[in-house]
């Protein structure tokens, strides 16, 4: 009795680890067609629902892509899907329960389709791969799947995995064997490669860039493989004249890094408070109100309460690197790429060299300038008007950082609660110290998501609050 126990509470816990579910066995979701709209759209492209498809995943850009090869080999973007919600910060998974996306190259066999899935439809990433695996990674049930709520998943509205799933099982049923998806940190652009180019994981990041300037020189899929740790592409590449225009394609994204940096591009990192969604979702709920996902709405599924509450009432932490790759100054920006924000904060942060005369006996030395000087609070405050002065940067227990200044959309708009989320935020005068995020990833309460009815979609849903109930939950 006892053992029949144990199993069944080891079963129940399997269930609240997964984005997968078979409570749906028998479920006509598999079937699911592809939009009429998508039929027409392949057919001005020149493609066909059976030709093979490659998928590209980007965190920073909270974008999915749709790849078809046309009729001459050659992939072309068939749609590009602004994407729902990612947990985590940029960056490999690492083991279970980090709440990380998988970053990599991925392969998605018929046997990783999950028509029954607990979050409408969904696909296994087939994580951990050979190279998660020889860098000794765990975790498992790593899907791509609707609902708009992850916890280390890339999850889309219902409508928008419906339309995925079908594009992938079609190529599958057409002799498709697996389906390549490559999930990335950012589009590999020399912008994002100078921002990034003293985060921890950028050799890794490289290693990637090798199969994305494959595949974007050849418009062809890259064959993978794992040595020595690092992922390997077409055997390094025997033809002569791909191997050519690769190294080109390399030799010009370095200049143009090295441009970039000289011409004053700070290094950064950015945290995130759990992940992040397209603005476009982000607007539709400031327009919209907190209950937006509670209520019916055109574009997305009901939140099920897995994504974090409070992650998306403002863009990610900016933290600005010195040339050792440590903290010197922090900022909440609604966009990671404004350029004027970042070369703000640059300068808040770095102090003017002291002119110093020729030493003398009893010369005493001018005290050097603080960080937080007039002119660069001013400065600063022209960047982000109505921002408050930035405060002192102060040493915390995980770095140095500055003043948070009011989001972008906060000001323009008026503070929104988003998804239930946080109080209002303190008047700018205020001027709250920020403080990094620990990149070391912590164990997270999160509630289950809702049993819902096969006949329901997630917009139709009408739950009592008790369906949320918190309930522990890992990754």
């Amino acid at each position: 009795m006892a053992f029949k126990h144990l199993a069944l509470v080891a079963v129940v816990a399997l269930t609240v680890a997964a984005c997968e579910d078979d409570r749906y066995r028998g479920s006509a979701r598999h079937h699911i067609p592809i939009p009429s709209a998508t039929y027409a759209l392949m057919s001005e492209k020149g493609m066909s629902k059976d030709q093979p498809i490659l998928i590209r995943s980007y965190k920073k850009e909270s974008e999915l892509e749709i790849w078809k090869r046309k009729p001459n080999g050659q992939y072309a973007l068939l749609k590009t899907f602004p994407m729902c919600r990612w947990s985590g910060q940029l960056g490999p998974k690492i083991r279970e329960g980090d709440r990380m996306a998988p970053e990599g190259f991925y392969a998605i066999s018929p046997a990783q389709m999950n028509p029954n899935s607990a979050f409408y439809v969904s696909f296994n990433m087939g994580y951990p791969n050979a190279f998660d695996r020889s860098h000794g990674r765990t975790g498992s049930h790593l899907m791509v799947h609707g609902a708009c709520s992850s916890a280390g998943c890339y999850s889309m509205t219902d409508d928008q995995i419906g339309e995925i799933y079908a594009l992938v099982r079609e190529a599958h049923n057409a002799g498709q064997k697996a389906v390549q998806m490559q999930a990335l940190p950012f589009r590999m652009t020399p912008e994002n490669l100078a921002k990034h180019r003293l985060d921890t994981n950028i050799a890794f990041w490289k290693n990637l860039k090798e199969g994305t300037d494959y595949f974007e020189v050849t418009r062809d899929e890259p064959q993978v493989g794992v040595s020595g740790g690092r992922y390997v592409f077409n055997g390094n590449t025997s033809d002569p004249s791909v191997a050519q225009a690769l190294q080109q394609k390399r030799q010009q994204d370095e200049v143009q890094v090295a441009a970039l940096v000289a011409k004053g591009t700070p290094a950064i990192k950015l945290i995130y408070d759990d992940g992040d969604q397209h603005n476009s979702f982000k607007r539709t709920l400031v327009a919209n109100g907190s209950d937006t996902l509670n209520r019916s709405v055109s574009w997305a599924s009901r939140d099920v309460g897995i994504s974090r509450p409070d992650a998306l009432t403002s863009g990610p932490r900016v933290v600005v690197l010195d040339d050792r790759g440590k903290a010197k100054a922090t900022i909440r920006a609604e966009s990671a790429d404004n350029e004027a924000v970042l070369a703000a904060v640059s300068a808040a942060a770095e102090p003017p060299a002291a002119k110093v005369e020729a030493a003398k006996p009893d010369a005493v030395k001018p005290e050097p300038a603080r960080a937080d000087t007039q002119p660069a609070a001013t400065q600063l405050a022209k960047v982000l008007p109505g921002a408050a002065t930035p405060a002192p940067v102060t040493t915390g227990s995980f770095g140095t950082a500055s003043a948070e200044s009011e989001p972008f959309y906060r000001r323009a708009l008026g503070f929104v609660p988003l998804l239930g989320g946080s109080k209002p935020a303190e008047a700018p005068g205020s001027a709250p110290v920020a403080s990094v995020v620990p990149t070391t990833p912590t164990n997270v309460l999160a509630p289950l998501p809702p049993r819902r009815s096969d006949k329901l979609r997630t917009t139709q849903l009408d739950l009592p609050a008790a369906a949320f109930a918190s309930q522990p939950t890992t990754r």
